[in-house]
């Protein structure tokens, strides 16, 4: 505007616009001062006595937590009109108060876990898992309890139902073979039917064993199940269906001894569950050194000269390691 302005005292306004591609129109409209019209109000808008009685009726206790549709049609069938559902939005609106009025289930809050085992039999976790049955819509329930800090499977059955009396028996045969001793134990499982079940928790009651839960729809609060069920499901050997309850059986049978006995887990050095629950991880790791140790005298230009050292077994296992506690060794389920 200002460059039109200043050409335009020697050349003039058309040939200034013309050279600054500005049209005429805007240039004249932009010379006239600027007064905004004020807006007038509208004749149909409430009076200020009226909007005060829809914004307190709008808040009264009857009707704080209904919709302004629900508040029209209740005034209606009682003979009363007082606004339409749009006035009573942009009364809401210019109180700063539109938001969700019906009142609903107000979900609880749930703290998050966090667990720390730092040898076995310390932390528990347990989960139920369905495996197909013959036939569609059929399955089986594989329960398995896993030790977090070995990720030794300490407990394991196949049923045809998901009941808290089986978990019960499964929970109690497994601290019976492990020898929990009251007040020893942490048992956590997602907020499943049978894990929440008045049975298992007084069960664990009189075992004296401590019950902790995810928090709804949180699968990452039950890390170790969840992994140990992925690591069954993506063996080469898992069928996509089971024939019976006895193939069923035939195939975690073979599977949970070689998940204890003979799957290396990165999660724990790449020793064995069984070698990390029963306290052999030191020998096994000795004699790795040993075997480093011949061959770095060998070779020792192969390692550049550094002493080479056997992936140390991880101190603890966290469910849901908090933030600010950095100086705490962890490791993950994989």
């Amino acid at each position: 505007m200002n460059a039109v302005r200043s050409l335009s005292v020697s050349v003039g306004v058309k040939p200034a616009c013309a050279a600054l591609r500005m049209n005429r129109s805007r240039y004249y409209r932009d010379l006239l001062p600027r007064h905004p019209r004020p807006r007038l109000a509208p004749p149909l808008k409430l009076s200020p006595d009226e909007h005060d009685k829809a914004h307190a009726l709008l808040l009264c206790e009857r009707f704080v937590d209904q919709a302004p549709a629900s508040i029209v049609a209740t005034l209606l069938d009682e003979g009363e009109y007082v606004c339409s559902e749009r006035t009573m939005y942009r009364i809401l609106a210019h109180h700063h108060q539109l938001k969700e009025r019906r009142r609903g289930h107000r979900q609880g809050h749930y703290t998050k876990p966090e667990l720390l085992a730092t040898a076995p039999n310390q932390i528990w976790s347990w989960d139920i898992t369905k495996l197909k049955g013959p036939v569609t819509w059929s399955y089986f329930y594989l329960y398995v309890i896993l030790d977090i800090y070995s990720r030794h499977v300490v407990g394991w059955m196949i049923a045809d139902r998901e009941a808290a009396s089986l978990a019960k028996t499964l929970i109690r045969d497994s601290c019976d073979k492990q020898h929990i001793e009251p007040q020893q134990l942490t048992l956590h499982a997602d907020r499943g039917s049978s894990m929440k079940s008045k049975a298992v928790a007084h069960l664990l009651a009189d075992l004296g064993v401590t019950k902790t839960h995810s928090r709804p729809r949180t699968s990452d609060d039950n890390p170790f199940s969840e992994a140990q069920f992925k690591t069954l499901k993506y063996r080469p050997d898992f069928p996509e269906r089971f024939g019976s309850i006895q193939d069923a059986k035939a195939h975690c049978q073979r599977f949970f001894q070689w998940y204890n006995q003979q799957h290396k887990h990165s999660g724990i050095a790449m020793l064995t569950p069984q070698t990390v629950h029963y306290g052999n991880a030191n020998v096994v790791l000795n004699h790795r050194q040993q075997t480093l140790n011949q061959a770095f005298d060998l070779h020792p230009s192969r390692f550049k000269g550094k002493q080479p050292r056997p992936q140390p077994l991880p101190e603890a296992a966290w469910i849901n390691k908090p933030l600010n506690n950095p100086s705490e060794v962890t490791h993950s389920d994989n």
